[in-house]
């Protein structure tokens, strides 16, 4: 049997940057201790560009990055970590660098020597790109204009300082070559002079160096190196190669290696060559580390199982759990609606379709004339009796990865391993492409599935088939996440990273089905619920969820508050479809200031790319948009309604977010805490979502739960919490018992079996219920879900007799008279018979809390005794 690492028994996700650094970390240990989290989830550690913050820039991979502190400030965090008996788990980036200026010396290398230089192979150049000019050159599209014209204004300049010479292009600067600047016949300085005087000089030096200065939006045509997504300041990384591999992980296997990291989350590993590959030489690097990746999975998709890791970073939890609190009810007339308000299409699929598309004939011109390139190449090759022009290579091409179903297929292609799984997923690509576009050439799209089943056996077939893999991903988020997911919005809530749109809720066999697979081959996995790439925050989402019970209240209130605004509009501006998003926004995330709603709804329009585009904004509609967005918030009549509806389903929408919590705290797997999220947040999209935390608030409300615990169940604590739900501390006690609960009992989380239970009686539909059990012990989960179905006023807490009547917990097994204690009440609870079967009434149980954590006893009333450790 495998081995696996042990897992920590709770994350707490911390942002580092030069506000929040190691020794901040350091000074919150008390309070994340006293929470019950055992490790730091911490952001990327190695030297990133000046000012990052988020770190996920590396640009140093050698270096812990300054801003955040030195080594000896790691030194004592890890100390700290150690005398609390808790770790820490480091984010690492093995698929890209940030690059640009001297601050990555790598880069700066190639830069000054191309080819020659000892880091040309670390980054993923093309050096023989199809653009003939840029053959043996790396392109830079970082000019404001056109060369010429940057040339005719002087804005290029060469100049000497410290014995050496750089091009400078405002606050950007270029090594040059170390043989471009002998002129023969002139000292350094009067070439210099030359330069800057003679623009036909300073143009032959400029070609002279192994790079080509360009205008930026001459990088989605022409990048000849593998990029981040459509980021052109993150250049991908060649990984597969051991020394590179060495060169980018020797610090980080240093720090694991002196026991200051016990685990590891591998960022965007779908962008590598072959994360199999990569993903085993990690494990053999860091023996004993806890290892996740951030894999999106499709529904239905699972993580490879030869993969050496727990598993994912847990968006598909993410969705399925949030997926319980929406009602599938709502979806007809919710699309209804989103159609008949804003003349937008419903099908999901066709839109993905179409963005994905767009992405690819827009923005990632450049890695599909890559691709392209290689199919021509490859076709007299392999295929010499087809007759495929290279714009029906091209379309072909394009369709095949815009219906690509999953983010990437992962075959070995140089040693022909390819799973059916990943067969599979080529091959609905291909037959998908057909049904949607009869134009397309049978005979490029035959060709091309032969390939991506490995059926041509050739180097560079090989090679298309490993690069076209690292292309789907980019494919799907830029066009999905990206695009679709701010185009599509009938119902926000599903708008999330890693889930379907089209998928309206799960239901709670789908949960238990997932549970149960977590628990048999992924039971260390992360379980996440807010990150710091998630759309919205987990109470946003669980808030929203909140309108699938409510349609009708929903859409008249959307209804009047448009008639309301109609007076902020300006000429037909903003777009419905906008409009209709702002008003899930602003209810989601109510309070929500002017300048939080106003960035948003700026990012949301340009990643849309209906109306304006980062790369093309369209001034007009974004000033009508702002203005729009303004007007509204400043409208009495409208914040007066908004506040009026979410006051209404605002207590709904905590039950919801307690439920969401209280699962991802004891379903199979290591929850993650973002950080802010112990209290509610009402973050959006990033930079929102990486605003300051207020940790003074956080600490001061812990003690003053910690009080309340200490006074007993029947001091009255427990009815505070309820009402006073707004101060967040309602949520910090959950968050705080039941992670005091895990620390008690750690085996029953790592190892217990995950079994569903089933719920009788007239609110069996609004309830969520399993057991963790192990030998003879065994805890219940019991969550309530679509609430407002429950209770006539929408502003109660779904508690006692009214509300559930003869509801119940179903046990097999349990005696009648057997006794349960509620981890969160204190209450105890005796198993009951009614019509042969034994069970927990849940009247009795959310008589107090409207969430349950139930701790069975012994027979005599004594909890069975565990001996187990926990670190």
């Amino acid at each position: 049997m495998k081995t696996r690492p042990q897992a920590p028994r709770a994350t707490y996700r911390l942002q580092f940057h030069r506000g929040f650094t190691l020794r901040h970390a350091i000074a919150l240990l008390p309070y994340l201790d006293a929470l019950g989290v055992s490790h730091i989830h911490a952001s990327p550690l190695l030297k990133a560009r000046p000012g990052s913050t988020h770190g996920y820039d590396v640009c140093d991979p050698t270096r812990l990055n300054p801003e955040l502190g030195t080594e000896a400030d790691l030194d004592d965090l890890a100390a700290a970590l150690r005398g609390r008996g808790m770790g820490l788990i480091l984010d690492i980036v093995p698929n890209h660098m940030a690059v640009g200026g001297p601050e990555n010396p790598w880069w700066w290398d190639v830069l000054r020597l191309g080819q020659a230089s000892p880091f040309a192979n670390s980054f993923d150049i093309d050096w023989d790109p199809p653009c003939a000019a840029l053959r043996g050159k790396v392109l830079m599209p970082v000019l404001g204009d056109e060369l010429d014209r940057v040339l005719d204004r002087g804005e290029l300049r060469v100049v000497c300082e410290q014995a050496e010479v750089t091009v400078r292009y405002f606050d950007q600067q270029f090594p040059v070559h170390p043989e471009s600047i002998l002129v023969p016949g002139k000292f350094l300085e009067e070439a210099i002079a030359d330069f800057d005087s003679n623009r036909k000089s300073l143009e032959q030096f400029l070609e002279r160096q192994p790079y080509r200065l360009a205008f930026w939006r001459h990088g989605d045509l022409h990048i000849n190196y593998r990029r981040f997504f459509t980021v052109t300041h993150l250049a991908g990384l060649r990984v597969e190669l051991p020394q590179v591999f060495a060169d980018t992980h020797n610090r980080i296997l240093d720090w694991h290696q002196r026991g200051l990291l016990d685990g590891l989350r591998v960022d965007h590993p779908d962008g590598l060559r072959d994360p199999q590959d990569y993903l085993h030489r990690l494990a053999h690097a860091a023996p004993g580390a806890w290892v996740v990746v951030e894999k999106i999975l499709q529904p239905d998709e699972t993580v490879p199982p030869d993969w050496p890791v727990a598993g994912t970073t847990g968006y598909d939890f993410l969705n399925c759990a949030g997926g319980l609190f929406i009602d599938p009810a709502a979806e007809e007339p919710l699309t209804r609606f989103y159609s008949e308000f804003t003349g937008e299409p419903t099908d999901f699929t066709a839109v993905m379709r179409d963005k994905k598309r767009h992405v690819l004939r827009r923005h990632l011109v450049a890695e599909v004339s890559r691709l392209t390139h290689l199919l021509a190449a490859i076709l007299p090759r392999c295929a010499p009796s087809l007759a495929i022009g290279p714009d029906e290579l091209r379309d072909g091409l394009v369709e095949v990865l815009a219906c690509f179903p999953v983010y990437r297929a992962y075959c070995r292609a140089e040693a022909s391993i390819c799973s059916e799984n990943d067969r599979a997923a080529a091959s609905e690509a291909v037959t998908q492409a057909r049904r949607a576009d009869s134009h397309l050439s049978a005979a490029a799209l035959g060709f091309l599935d032969h390939l991506l089943q490995l059926r041509v056996q050739d180097p560079l077939a090989a090679e298309f088939v490993m690069r076209f893999q690292q292309l789907t991903g980019p494919a799907m988020a830029k066009g999905g996440e990206d695009t679709a997911f701010y185009c599509y919005n009938r119902f926000a809530a599903l708008n999330e990273v890693g889930g379907d749109p089209s998928r309206f809720g799960s239901s709670v066999n789908d949960f238990h089905r997932a549970c149960e697979q977590a628990c048999r081959h992924w039971p260390a996995t992360m379980l996440a619920t807010s990150t710091h790439d998630t759309k919205r925050s987990e109470d946003v989402r669980a808030r929203l969820a909140l309108l699938s019970e409510i349609p009708g209240l929903w859409i008249a209130a959307v209804r009047a508050w448009s008639a309301l605004n109609e007076r902020h509009r300006r000429d037909g501006w903003p777009d419905r479809n906008a409009e209709y998003l702002f008003y899930q926004t602003v209810v989601g995330a109510w309070p929500l200031p002017l300048d939080r709603a106003i960035a948003y709804m700026g990012k949301a329009a340009r990643e849309a790319k209906q109306h304006t585009d980062w790369s093309e904004p369209n001034r007009p509609y974004e000033e009508a948009l702002k203005e729009f967005v303004a007007g509204a918030l400043a409208d009495p009549a409208f914040t007066r309604s908004v506040e009026g509806f979410v006051n209404r389903i605002a207590r709904a929408g905590c039950v919801n977010s307690l439920g969401q919590t209280l699962l991802k705290l004891t379903a199979p797997g290591v929850p993650d805490l973002y950080q802010g999220t112990d209290l509610w947040d009402f973050s959006l999209v990033d930079p929102d979502n990486r605003r300051a935390v207020d940790f003074d608030l956080r600490q001061a409300l812990m003690a003053s739960v910690q009080a309340g615990i200490a006074s007993g169940p029947t001091s009255g604590f427990l009815d505070e919490l309820l009402s006073n739900p707004g101060d967040g501390r309602v949520k910090l006690f959950l968050i705080h018992q039941v992670l005091r609960y895990r620390r008690l009992h750690p085996e029953l989380f790592q190892q217990g079996r995950y079994v569903p239970i089933s719920v009788s009686g007239q609110g069996a539909r609004h309830v969520c219920a399993f057991a963790r059990v192990l030998r003879h012990q065994q805890t219940i989960v019991v969550v309530p879900r679509l609430v407002a179905g429950l209770t006539r006023n929408l502003d109660i807490w779904p508690l006692g007799e009214d509300v559930w009547g003869e509801t119940r917990l179903v046990l097999p097994g349990t005696r009648r008279g057997h006794e349960f204690r509620n981890v969160l009440t204190d209450e105890s609870h005796r198993a009951q018979s009614r019509n042969n079967r034994v069970g927990l009434r849940l009247a009795e149980v959310f008589a107090r809390f409207p969430i349950a954590l139930l701790d069975e006893l012994s027979p005599g009333g004594a909890r069975p005794r565990t001996t187990s450790k926990q670190r």
